[in-house]
């Protein structure tokens, strides 16, 4: 057996609960994983409220992503994992306890300067601003990429991509403090949307020419803004839908006219292949420049929660108060709000 989160009725952070469950056992190719932390993901929110159910035949414990060490091998392993080897993981679901099976395929070697608890944050936001940037987008070195909430964990990773692939990383976001965060990572530019409007800021910064790039959680709310600050023939990767998904007016006409790209992506729901070919790209691009003399990337975590504290965890983010991602250690440590 094994303690994991569970929710038995969909609501709010009060319906998480800890509990025994059975320990899984790793099938055909997958590696046991003895988790010491996993992170917050906006999914996590919407999948405790019953709106993200995960994809069929994947557990239904939350959790997106995980670090820890190797605890059993499944039969038919073939990539060389040995037990107590630390470990970080992409997930369907499962993050949320002491322990969860993998497809070997997912599994990534911790970089040797890292603690399990930062990279706990890597995985699934440093992935999907991969995803994002590489396989949708595939950006090109001197473009203008807008990252809206350029403090979240998604938006600490792309600000610092951007600038690996020579690229231009400008930033949305709602307060003074999250922009600070995201100019530390070197954001050329930010715009606070609360107080300004961020198309008037991009097209400033481009000299009119606008962003050709958008990474977008937003949606709804921000449309008329997104097409503005697009530039010819720019690529609008919609990602989230945190603003609504109702769109009301001449979207179409208008995108016409910037002959714009409108690329959607999820990743959760991909397939285990595009999954592997994402991870092995990652791990060979991105992965050794997390530990290399003067590593040029850091994950950026807000806060760390113990499993018992999992739903202020959830609160914490429900209030829009972290910047960075929210570790929840899995194998007790001292709670703590400090920055890495």
């Amino acid at each position: 057996m094994m303690q994991a989160v569970c929710v038995d009725v969909p609501g709010g952070p009060e319906n998480l609960l800890l509990r025994s469950v059975p320990r899984p056992q790793p099938k055909d190719g997958e590696v046991l994983i003895k988790v010491h932390a996993t992170a917050l993901n906006r999914a996590d929110l919407l999948q405790r409220r019953g709106l993200y159910p995960p994809p069929p035949g994947e557990s239904d414990i939350i959790g997106l992503e995980v670090a820890g060490t190797v605890d059993t091998l499944g039969p038919g392993v073939k990539r060389g994992w040995k037990p107590d080897d630390r470990v970080m993981a992409l997930l369907c679901g499962g993050g949320y306890a002491e322990y969860v099976a993998v497809p070997e395929q997912l599994l990534m070697p911790v970089p040797p300067n890292l603690t399990l608890c930062q990279a706990a944050a890597i995985p699934e936001a440093w992935l999907t601003a991969f995803q994002l940037l590489v396989f949708v987008a595939q950006v090109k070195e001197g473009e203008v990429v807008l990252a809206h909430a350029g403090a979240s964990g998604v938006g600490t990773a792309a600000v610092q991509l951007v600038r690996l692939f020579g690229a231009v990383p400008v930033v949305t976001a709602g307060s003074p403090e999250k922009l600070k965060m995201a100019e530390s990572l070197e954001a050329a530019a930010g715009f606070n949307y609360k107080e300004e409007s961020f198309a008037q800021g991009v097209h400033d910064f481009t000299g009119g020419k606008g962003a050709n790039v958008i990474l977008d959680c937003v949606g709804g709310s921000n449309w008329e803004q997104n097409v503005s600050s697009l530039a010819i023939d720019g690529r609008w990767v919609l990602y989230g839908t945190m603003g609504g998904r109702a769109v009301e007016g001449d979207l179409l006409g208008k995108l016409l006219s910037k002959r714009g790209h409108l690329l959607c992506s999820l990743l959760r729901s991909r397939s285990l292949q595009y999954k592997t070919d994402l991870v092995e790209a990652f791990s060979q691009r991105v992965l050794p420049r997390f530990s290399e003399q003067g590593a040029s990337l850091r994950p950026v975590i807000d806060s760390t929660f113990n499993l018992e504290s999992i739903a202020e965890a959830h609160r914490h983010m429900e209030a829009n108060r972290n910047m960075g991602k929210i570790v929840i250690n899995v194998i007790p440590q001292e709670e703590e709000t400090q920055k890495y």
